[in-house]
């Protein structure tokens, strides 16, 4: 499944972006008023925790929409691992932009790091099997791309990003359509090229999607003797995702069975955000 790269997001970051400083600047900064307009000063951003940063592109719009004349040296990029207290980057330009921006940037790149921190430590968890680690869409509302962004950074992959780039045939789906089969036949039909993967609770549910041509088969909290039988049924056919319940504790030992991926809600829905602080000097 491909990841979402940076080039493919300028024109989404630049409308993100511009959102969320109207809604932190409304009518105007009037704190920043306080500052005389000419003043120049320098700031530096550090984390006050280890974390992957992943975020970068949006900060840099967030003082670019605010003011040119700010100048952005990052000391880290995306998909780097920091330490506590590290610097992330410095600023320097006009006092009242580099407050003005301050929150939102922050705001941006906590939240995304979160989500890259997160994503680094599962994908840490099965390394050296083979297995690909997927998003979800269970995502915050407006700031999806940026999320699976975010977990590309982390060392995660992307599953599809909405309804209209996959299907994914699920139990409803099936009780609608009538039967695995129809439901496969009526997708190829819909959307030619499109990948085709249908959820199954059970073997005999993956023989018949397997036969009827689907691209991936999730397999739904299967117990983990039935994924291995799933991987050799599967072998040469169709890939195989795990979904459904996994969780720390439990995830090398589905990665263990050979399966190709494993979907895990958290990484975008349990979103810890990244300590992060800004120091202005003149």
């Amino acid at each position: 499944m491909p990841n979402l790269i940076l080039a493919d997001l300028s024109a989404e970051i630049d409308a993100t972006v511009r959102r969320a400083l109207a809604e932190d600047i409304g009518s105007g900064d009037i704190t920043a008023q306080l500052i005389p307009a000419e003043r120049l000063a320098h700031a530096s951003v550090i984390t006050r925790e280890a974390a992957v940063i992943s975020g970068v592109a949006w900060v840099d719009a967030v003082f670019r929409q605010l003011d040119p004349r700010v100048a952005v040296h990052w000391q880290v990029a995306d998909g780097e691992r920091v330490e506590a207290d590290q610097v992330l980057f410095h600023l320097e330009g006009p006092a009242r932009a580099l407050l003005t921006g301050e929150r939102t940037a922050l705001n941006f790149l906590q939240m995304l790091s979160g989500v890259a921190t997160s994503c680094r430590h599962y994908a840490d968890l099965v390394e050296g099997t083979g297995v690909k680690l997927l998003d979800t869409r269970k995502t915050l509302p407006g700031l999806r791309l940026a999320q699976k962004y975010a977990v590309t950074c982390g060392g995660c992959h992307n599953h599809r990003i909405g309804l209209y780039d996959a299907f994914l045939i699920k139990e409803n789906h099936i009780a609608a359509c009538g039967s695995i089969a129809q439901a496969i036949v009526a997708a190829h039909r819909i959307a030619p090229g499109k990948p085709v993967e249908v959820e199954v609770e059970s073997l005999d549910e993956l023989e018949q999607a397997l036969q009827a041509g689907a691209d991936i088969v999730m397999l739904d909290e299967l117990s983990l003797d039935d994924m291995r039988t799933a991987v050799g049924l599967a072998r040469g056919r169709a890939k195989l995702e795990a979904s459904g319940g996994i969780g720390e504790e439990t995830l090398l030992a589905v990665a263990q069975t050979g399966v190709d991926y494993i979907s895990i809600g958290a990484l975008t829905k349990h979103v810890r955000a990244v300590d992060l602080s800004m120091r202005l000097r003149q």
